[in-house]
């Protein structure tokens, strides 16, 4: 068995256009991503899986709109529209992905106090969501990113996989990014100066 894995970031409905925090062209990804799927020895998914009135919702602090920022306990924090609140038809995987050959799915950001970014670590930077433990236990030590978006969550994914002695590639064709005031930029040299391969 190989130590490979595919990681498919929070291809979800809300993150492709028509949903509540669209990606341009999110969805265009998806044929692409069905095909690295299919080649897969090993794949998991990650799904954003908020509770209704998370606190980076910007319909949870009064005049506030999408995309201010504000300080939380844990640091600076960029609110949201409402998206993939759990069970709502935003949260669940692009209908169009052929997602059923996943291992395991890893849902993030369902703490109602703390968003997560990364399939790693909640936005605290300390709490785990459990996935290093999953691939090593598994002898998964190799791994390819890809999915939504290439400048948050799939970023943020890639650079605490390296930081947890993970090898790890992100394939840039299959990613869209939100690029929010410059996001992308600066996130592709965090994650090359982090030691992530972008192919």
């Amino acid at each position: 068995m190989t130590n490979e894995v595919l990681i498919v970031v929070d291809l979800q409905n809300d993150f492709c256009p028509g949903g509540a925090l669209a990606v341009s062209d999110g969805d265009g990804i998806v044929p692409l991503v069905n095909t690295m799927i299919a080649e897969a020895d090993h794949v998991v998914l990650t799904q954003d899986w908020h509770p209704a009135g998370h606190s980076s919702f910007a319909s949870s602090h009064e005049g506030r709109a999408p995309f201010d920022t504000v300080q939380m306990p844990y640091g600076r924090q960029t609110l949201w529209p409402d998206h993939c609140v759990q069970g709502s038809k935003g949260a669940a995987f692009h209908p169009d992905l052929d997602w059923t050959k996943a291992e395991l799915v890893i849902r993030k950001g369902f703490r109602p106090t703390v968003d997560s970014y990364s399939a790693f670590f909640e936005n605290d930077r300390t709490t785990p969501t459990g996935l290093a433990g999953y691939l090593r236990e598994r002898g998964l030590s190799s791994l390819t990113l890809c999915g939504l978006a290439t400048d948050f969550c799939v970023a943020f994914s890639a650079i605490d996989a390296v930081k947890q002695g993970f090898a790890v590639k992100v394939k840039l064709d299959a990613c869209r990014g939100i690029d929010l005031d410059g996001s992308l930029d600066f996130m592709m040299d965090e994650m090359r100066g982090g030691g992530v391969l972008l192919v």
